[in-house]
């Protein structure tokens, strides 16, 4: 959500700096606003949802995910082997449909929202590449943290 308000928020600072014309018989200078203040309010939001979901994680006791970017790109590869053979309980192969359709939408040409509308049909491609890049990142992150714990107690 950070992201995507963050993406907002940038969108609507263009509108306000390179918009001239009206864009769907609106003011430039009103959607950039209204874009400005979305983006921050999603943002914000996402910080908030964030710090209570940890909070929330901690307090029952559940992992969190380990590892920067870097780490979580270069675990990708073992995660889904071990997710493909059975290895790794923690990631359902209903999620790895999920990730493969994700990409497929946004690979494709055919979209729920064409990207000829302004800023909205972009939107929908931005929404599912947010989702799919955090989700893929959690679940990284998470088994990273499995393979430390595994590394750390061998006889599991």
């Amino acid at each position: 959500m950070v992201v995507f308000g963050g993406f907002l928020a940038v969108m609507g600072l263009a509108t306000l700096i390179f918009r001239h014309g009206d864009v769907v018989g609106a003011s430039p200078v009103g959607i950039g606003v209204v874009l400005l203040v979305l983006g921050a309010a999603v943002a914000g939001l996402g910080v908030v949802r964030r710090v209570v979901g940890r909070r929330r994680r901690a307090a029952r006791g559940e992992p969190e995910p380990v590892g920067n970017v870097i780490e979580r790109a270069q675990a990708l590869p073992r995660l889904v082997r071990a997710a493909r053979s059975g290895a790794y309980p923690g990631l359902p192969k209903s999620r790895l449909a999920l990730w493969l359709f994700a990409l497929l939408y946004l690979v494709s040409p055919i979209d729920v929202l064409p990207d000829l509308l302004p800023i909205i049909g972009v939107a929908d491609d931005a929404g599912v590449a947010v989702w799919l890049f955090s989700s893929v990142s959690t679940a990284a992150g998470l088994y990273l943290r499995h393979e430390r714990d595994r590394a750390k107690r061998p006889y599991l």
